[in-house]
């Protein structure tokens, strides 16, 4: 499995943690061990500049998922062909404001916004009621699961 994590803003993190937990969430969600993904850190104004151009939106938002091969999730004994998932690009300086809000952590908010991404580059979606309880449950068992292994 390839995972690129660059980081291009100017919040330290650790780059190995990340891969681990999109390493992690692929794993589990039983996706193809040759397939790709990208995870970009980048500051406030390349994110505002990513969020007009692709969402027609205003300002910088935390996070934005970029699929390549539209891979969906395997199963036990099933796991997705090889291809290209795509690119999740985060905002720490939007995540540093959420956290506080949600009292925890600019990393643990992160390392959550990565986790929502990937299941967004899985064809996830919380446009619904119903595709939010699932795609919110997912990813809080993801992250709880991961973090405690860690």
């Amino acid at each position: 499995m390839s995972i690129e994590v660059n980081n291009e803003s100017d919040y330290a993190v650790d780059e190995a943690e990340f891969a681990a937990l999109a390493r992690y969430v692929l794993d589990e969600m039983h996706v193809h061990p040759q397939t790709d993904l990208s995870i970009m850190l980048v500051g406030t104004q390349v994110m505002t500049e990513l969020h007009v151009k692709w969402m027609d939106e205003p300002g910088p938002t935390d996070v934005l998922s970029f699929p390549m091969d539209e891979l969906r999730p395997g199963r036990d004994g099933e796991v997705t062909p090889a291809g290209l998932l795509g690119d999740v690009v985060l905002c720490p300086e939007v995540a540093a404001q959420q956290a506080v809000a949600a009292g925890h952590s600019t990393v643990e908010e992160l390392l959550l916004l990565t986790t929502h991404g990937i299941l967004h580059l899985l064809g996830f979606d919380h446009a619904e009621p119903e595709e939010e309880k699932e795609m919110f449950g997912l990813q809080r068992r993801l992250l709880l699961t991961f973090l405690a292994g860690r």
